[in-house]
């Protein structure tokens, strides 16, 4: 089993995801690596945690690292904290953990 499907669940409608997020991060990057203490997925995003600037961001990598519209990527909770959690219509616990092993998590 590779470590980060502990970070994914398979939802009636799609998928969650754990999120461990640095915000004003040098670059943004996604997966950026694998919080085993947290059982989540690191992500980075150079947005600050201003106004939702950093949530938008968040929600605008994961959609282009899954090939997804903005439309199909929401944060259920988290939304003014570091650890989040993301859901994604539309998608397999397996087509997820391909990509994110492909991408190096």
């Amino acid at each position: 089993m590779e470590p980060c499907s502990d970070a994914v669940t398979e939802t009636k409608g799609g998928v969650t995801i754990l999120l461990d997020v640095t915000a004003g991060a040098r670059r943004t990057t996604f997966p950026a690596g694998y919080n085993e203490w947290r059982k989540s997925i690191r992500c980075q995003v150079a947005a600050p945690a201003l106004g939702g600037k950093a949530n938008r961001a968040v929600i605008d990598i994961v959609a282009e690292t899954f090939g997804v519209s903005r439309a199909d990527v929401s944060i259920i909770s988290g939304h003014t904290s570091t650890s989040k959690v993301i859901a994604i219509a539309g998608l397999l616990k397996s087509e997820a953990l391909a990509i994110l092993s492909a991408c190096g998590a």
